[in-house]
């Protein structure tokens, strides 16, 4: 007898990302296996200046589901200003667009 525990996660929502959301462009390299790595990303920031920033360390790299759209998140540290920030880059497939993630201080 099953109770179906574990039967329907296969393709799970990840619900909603959480912190501040930023349009970005990303420049990325494809391997020849697939595998994704962005190289270098610009952002406006508050003044609506871009900022280009070249130094991205990807710690790891999953795919999840947001709202039904599947996307590959990175986790990721940004060095800006000789200042590491802890990031998310996430890039929604259907879509052909990416996002940056902060991560909201507490007030």
């Amino acid at each position: 007898m099953a109770f179906g525990i574990g039967t329907n996660t296969k393709d799970a929502d990840a619900g909603l990302i959480r912190g501040t959301q930023r349009e970005i462009a990303c420049e990325c390299w494809f391997t020849s296996t697939g595998k994704m790595i962005p190289l270098m990303i610009k952002v406006r920031d508050e003044d609506g200046e871009m900022l280009v920033i070249k130094k991205i360390e990807v710690h790891y790299q999953e795919k999840k589901k947001y709202a039904g759209i599947p996307s590959v998140e990175f986790d990721c540290t940004l060095t800006i200003l000789e200042q590491g920030i802890r990031a998310k880059l996430v890039y929604y497939q259907t879509e052909g667009r990416w996002i940056l993630v902060l991560k909201d201080s507490p007030s």
